[in-house]
């Protein structure tokens, strides 16, 4: 995994912050590979929150908080909450081969 552990506790701080403490946040993607080089933090965050303009506050919340913290990086959110319609097949992708932070 090409995190730190300083960077892996302030993604899973500010989500339980911002997303409330149950939230659990799964890295996935190229940055599990500690062979490449590169690439954005893909990250689904899973959520207890429902209500749509509370999950958007949260997500914006979140990355203005990440940016102050680690410095603007590409950061890619996916976020899954109870009651979700669509269920895009990159949300299993990420379940399954997501690690827990």
């Amino acid at each position: 995994m090409r995190l730190t552990p300083e960077e892996r506790e302030v993604l899973r701080e500010t989500a339980r912050r911002r997303f409330g403490a149950a939230a659990q946040v799964r890295l996935f993607g190229s940055r599990l590979d500690d062979s490449r080089r590169g690439g954005d933090i893909d990250l689904l965050i899973e959520t207890p929150l429902t209500d749509p303009a509370a999950i958007v506050d949260a997500h914006l919340g979140f990355l203005a908080d990440v940016y102050s913290r680690l410095g603007e990086r590409k950061v890619d959110v996916l976020i899954d909450y109870p009651g979700r319609q669509t269920d895009a097949p990159i949300y299993a992708i990420a379940r399954a081969q997501g690690v827990l932070l």
